[in-house]
């Protein structure tokens, strides 16, 4: 870690997805960002066509279903800021039916290891994988680390909060004494031009399913490991506030398209002369930050079945 983002570490302790403080790039890159928005070009973003699964998903974490053996991976997860190639191989994928929204990682680790195993701590502090899904006015946010622990946060952008109706649910209802709520601004993007959000950072997705699965022994250095894989089902009735503002179909129709983001943060960096952030993404966001929806890549949803062939709508 480098000793001028130390200070910055400890003030912002509480602040979601710390993982982008504690290993942050050049600020000339922030800076840079920040006057040009977004920091990346539409073009530059990655599409992908979601399609249908046509059997059973278990989700214990091995993807060794058909539907996960025949999709269509991402590309190599490249630097967030500087979309160079990275030292080791992620891949993401996703598909769907009826009832979830399934995601799937495939993350090469020759040194699996993790530290926290209760909910909602700084995993961003492990080596993790993050999701992230928007919707028109708020997104959300999901993290894992190889232990299998969890770290979510709802986020809502405050000048939509009480006209979208967010203040009229109960655990998003910031005038209750049990609701956590803080004000937000990115972690490395300070202008985006919509401001501030309020962070909900103990809204849980309603019966989601996560699972992890070890190719090798988690922090046990005597020996290399092949890596891990987290397998996710989300439930799209649980999706009904990301659908606020938007009026969006759950599940989505043929030829629908979603911003989701897809990332990968590490407790380390590859040695010089490489440029590595230690923040990986499916696509690169040209700053330090996850919490730019503008960036995230778009998702086609197909009625198409995974495996088969089909031309399908693309933004």
């Amino acid at each position: 870690m480098r000793t001028r983002w130390c200070c910055l570490l400890a003030a912002l302790l509480f602040i979601p997805n710390l993982a982008g403080v504690a290993v942050a790039g050049d600020e000339a890159e922030t800076a840079r960002a920040d006057s040009e928005f977004p920091p990346v070009k539409d073009e530059s973003i990655a599409r992908y066509t979601a399609r249908r699964v046509s059997e059973t998903i278990e989700i214990d974490g091995r993807l060794t279903e058909r539907t996960w053996q025949k999709i269509e991976k991402s590309p190599r997860f490249v630097d967030l800021i500087s979309g160079r190639e990275t030292i080791h191989d992620t891949r993401a994928a996703v598909a769907w039916d009826d009832e979830f929204l399934y995601v799937g990682y495939w993350v090469e680790e020759p040194f699996v290891a993790a530290t926290f195993v209760e909910r909602d701590k700084p995993i961003y502090r492990d080596n993790d994988v993050e999701l992230f899904i928007a919707g028109a006015n708020a997104y959300y946010e999901f993290e894992i680390n190889s232990f299998g622990t969890l770290y979510e946060g709802f986020f809502i952008w405050q000048k939509d909060y009480e006209s979208t109706g967010y203040s009229k649910i109960p655990e998003l209802d910031r005038s209750r004494p049990d609701v956590q709520s803080q004000r937000f601004n990115g972690v490395g993007l300070k202008t985006h031009p919509r401001g501030l959000r309020w962070a909900f950072l103990k809204w849980d997705f309603p019966e989601a399913k996560t699972a992890v699965h070890i190719d090798g022994t988690i922090n046990d250095h005597s020996d290399r490991d092949r890596g891990w894989t987290v397998e996710l089902a989300f439930p799209w009735r649980g999706m009904k506030e990301l659908a606020m503002g938007d009026g969006r179909a759950l599940p989505p129709n043929d030829g629908d398209v979603w911003r989701i983001d897809f990332s990968r943060f590490n407790q380390y960096r590859e040695a010089e002369p490489a440029e590595d952030s230690g923040g990986w993404a499916w696509s690169a966001h040209g700053v330090w930050d996850s919490h730019v929806p503008e960036c995230f890549p778009y998702v086609t949803f197909s009625s198409a079945v995974v495996g088969e062939s089909a031309v399908t709508r693309q933004p």
